[in-house]
């Protein structure tokens, strides 16, 4: 039991407050909690809240040099039981511990938010700058697009599609927990074709719209008719379909 508020969670209550949301520290199991500004310290449990815990990234180095956070979201689960809902914030890698509690802050800031943003909807946002359209991959985790944007809905895995994911296998975290956009080319079997087409970022964090600009731009350009790319004979054979030696799935 903690007798006083450790200065670790006083610096990411300091953070939570600057960003509006409330903060407590509840003294009797020593947890670090944020609550919306809506609900009272009193009646914090009684909603939905964030559990934030810290821990050092580098072994023997003090947190207030190199930390990582993690704030998870619970809900009452009945009697004293919380149920977990979901993370608003992993730290990706260390950072000093006043810049990981000021990134913390703004995506818990963000899960609190109504209606809550999603990286997900930013970069479908700017996808759809190019009039590019997605099916779900994977629910909650990825992002289909067809290559050929013309296709009927029952050939959309014909010969080739592009899978968007996030470095965490997720698209439903905050705008603020973002790590980077991945893309892949694959197969209609599924089979991913040569490296990755476009990796956001080193893993550590980056601005989400930023990075969805750029992902959507890789995408739009991927997608543009086959003449800007292409020197495939598939294209005589299978009209705007592409060889799998095409020079267009080589740029990888």
């Amino acid at each position: 039991m903690y007798t006083t508020v450790p200065p670790e969670a006083t610096t990411i209550m300091s953070a939570l407050t600057a960003a509006g949301v409330g903060a407590l520290w509840e003294t009797e199991e020593g947890l670090l909690l944020a609550h919306p500004l809506t609900a009272s310290p009193d009646d914090a449990l009684n909603g939905e809240h964030v559990h934030i815990e810290w821990a050092r990234a580098v072994p023997n180095m003090p947190t207030e040099k190199w930390a990582t956070l993690d704030a998870t979201a619970y809900r009452p689960d009945g009697g004293p039981d919380f149920a977990p809902i979901g993370v608003a914030y992993s730290t990706p890698a260390g950072r000093p511990l006043d810049q990981e509690a000021a990134q913390c802050a703004r995506a818990v800031a963000q899960w609190f938010a109504e209606p809550r943003p999603t990286a997900g909807g930013m970069l479908l946002a700017a996808l759809a700058e190019y009039g590019i359209t997605t099916y779900v991959d994977y629910p909650g985790m990825g992002y289909g697009v067809a290559v050929d944007q013309e296709a009927a809905p029952g050939r959309i895995y014909s010969r080739f599609r592009l899978s968007v994911g996030h470095r965490d296998g997720s698209v439903t975290h905050v705008p603020a927990a973002h790590a980077g956009w991945t893309i892949v080319i694959h197969t209609d079997e599924g089979e991913p074709l040569g490296d990755l087409l476009y990796v956001g970022g080193d893993g550590g964090l980056m601005d989400c719209a930023e990075d969805s600009a750029a992902a959507a731009a890789v995408i739009a350009d991927f997608v543009t008719l086959p003449d800007r790319h292409c020197d495939c004979y598939a294209q005589e054979r299978y009209g705007r379909w592409h060889d799998f030696e095409c020079n267009r799935y080589r740029r990888t």
